[in-house]
């Protein structure tokens, strides 16, 4: 991955804004109030009952709303790892463009699938890995013949 970061025009600067974001709403959800659980709860994960209930709004805040440990560091670790290296090709406003057409994207993907194809419309889901699951979409595309570690330390084509 280091020749990426010799590549790169310039500093990048959305995705160290989207994981601030990320860390704030993370932050939220372990407030110790059931007022601000509920306000989590109605504001920061996406359902198919939600978009019935015309919270639409939902489909962009739960992908940047996480409430575990692990799941927050996974997800801004792969986007810190890929996300500056597409940003820094596709310029901020493409990137942001980008990201936030694909955690749409992948929130009605959630909502239509839990409805439709598990009948469970009411299945809360949250979390970025659908917006950087695009992200990591358009780095092997851009990159295809670049070397990542596989678990940090596992050198793969």
């Amino acid at each position: 991955m280091r020749q990426i970061f010799f590549r790169a025009r310039y500093r990048t600067f959305v995705v160290p804004l989207i994981v601030i974001l990320n860390a704030l709403i993370f932050f939220l959800w372990h407030i110790p109030s059931e007022n601000m659980q509920h306000i989590m709860n109605e504001n920061f994960l996406i359902s198919y009952d939600a978009l019935k209930s015309g919270r639409f709004w939902t489909l962009l805040t739960s992908e940047f709303s996480h409430n575990a440990f692990f799941h927050i560091f996974l997800n801004m670790y792969i986007l810190m790892s890929f996300g500056s290296a597409v940003e820094s090709v596709l310029g901020p406003k493409s990137f942001l463009k980008f990201y936030l057409t694909a955690a749409i994207v992948a929130s009605l993907s959630h909502a239509l699938a839990s409805a439709y194809f598990l009948g469970a419309p009411e299945l809360p889901a949250l979390g970025a890995s659908g917006a950087i699951a695009g992200v990591i979409l358009v780095f092997s595309l851009v990159f295809p013949r670049e070397k990542v570690f596989l678990l940090g330390f596992i050198p793969m084509p």
